[in-house]
């Protein structure tokens, strides 16, 4: 189906055609890192509806939807920013129901959804399977940390300072602009920009 063109629309989908030109066959995983309330989730929706209109089959993940449960973070202390950035996302669930099977492709199934963060409780997982050529478009905080960075294909970052404490230590060990292969500036949503960083 063809989209309705907007600036934003014309955007995304020349950072698509740069996306596919590289990685165009294949599993391919897009992973969209961003401060608090960037707009990430947004861009990830938006750039798989751009994956599809080029008949792509796309997947779409949250990082939001694999948090420990409070009762598993608890075991790392006190409820604070720096056990939120350290312990909050279940890392380990992550790769093993997620992106490994994803990887996998064939017969492998996989979830993409796991928690309710707001009900802090499980969901039942519904188990998928999708064609060699396919794309998972993940969004979520730390997504481009150190030890996530690797798993992705594609990094994209969502400009912005960190506000939340959370943020600040995330972009103090590491900020997700300089590991990004694509920076978007959103601070006007309808007309995003590129960013250049220069991470030498």
């Amino acid at each position: 189906m063809r989209l309705v063109t907007t600036p934003r629309v014309t955007f995304l989908r020349g950072i698509a055609d740069e996306l596919l030109a590289h990685y165009g066959r294949g599993r391919m995983i897009v992973a969209i890192d961003g401060p608090l309330r960037s707009g990430k989730s947004r861009l990830g929706d938006d750039l798989a509806e751009v994956f599809r209109e080029r008949d792509h089959t796309v997947f779409r993940a949250s990082v939001e939807d694999f948090h420990r449960s409070r009762e598993a973070q608890a075991v790392f202390g006190d409820d604070t920013a720096e056990r939120y950035y350290r312990y909050g996302i279940d890392e380990s669930a992550l790769r093993r129901v997620l992106v490994e099977p994803f990887r996998l492709a064939g017969s492998a199934a996989f979830v993409t959804r796991l928690f309710d963060s707001s009900r802090d409780a499980w969901v039942e997982p519904k188990w998928l399977t999708g064609p060699a050529d396919a794309l998972l478009v993940l969004d979520g905080r730390f997504l481009l940390r150190e030890r996530l960075s690797g798993l992705w294909d594609a990094r994209i970052a969502v400009d912005g300072e960190p506000v939340d404490p959370a943020d600040r230590l995330a972009y103090a060990e590491s900020d997700p602009r300089l590991a990004a292969s694509v920076v978007v500036d959103l601070s006007d949503p309808e007309h995003p920009r590129r960013r250049f960083f220069d991470s030498c």
